[in-house]
C-alpha cells in the first residue's frame, strides 16, 4: 500500500530546490495579497536546513521578530524582508508591469505596459 505524506512534508521537499521556491514566491506575489506572501515566505523559510531558528541566525534577525514577522499579522520592514530574503539567498526584484488582454480563442495574451 502507497504511503500518504502530509502535504507540508512534499512542501517542504519540493521548496528546498531554489528554482521552486522562487516560483512559489512569485506566485504569492502575484495574488497581491501580503499575507499570502508573507505564507509562502514562511513555508519557504521552514524548508531550509536548520528551520527557522538557524534562518534568523543567518539573517541577523531575533528569533522571535521572525517568527512575529513571518505570522498571520506579520508587517516586516523592508530592511528585515531584505535580511531574511538575502539569508535565503534570494533578493528583491522590480519589474515592469504587463497588462493583459483576453482573447475569446486564444486565452490570455500578455503586453507590456
Amino acid at each position: 500500500m502507497a504511503r500518504i505524506r502530509d502535504y507540508r512534508e512534499h512542501l517542504d521537499e519540493v521548496l528546498k530546490d531554489d528554482a521552486e521556491a522562487v516560483a512559489y514566491l512569485n506566485a504569492a506575489l502575484a495574488e497581491e495579497d501580503p499575507e499570502v506572501f508573507l505564507l509562502a515566505l514562511r513555508d519557504v523559510a521552514r524548508s531550509r536546513q536548520g528551520g527557522l531558528a538557524a534562518l534568523a541566525e543567518t539573517a541577523q534577525l531575533n528569533r522571535e521578530h521572525l517568527y512575529r514577522m513571518l505570522s498571520e499579522n506579520g508587517n516586516p520592514e523592508l530592511r528585515s524582508l531584505g535580511a531574511l530574503l538575502d539569508a535565503l539567498g534570494f533578493r528583491l526584484s522590480v519589474e515592469l508591469k504587463a497588462t493583459c488582454v483576453f482573447d475569446t480563442y486564444r486565452g490570455l495574451k500578455h503586453f507590456p505596459a
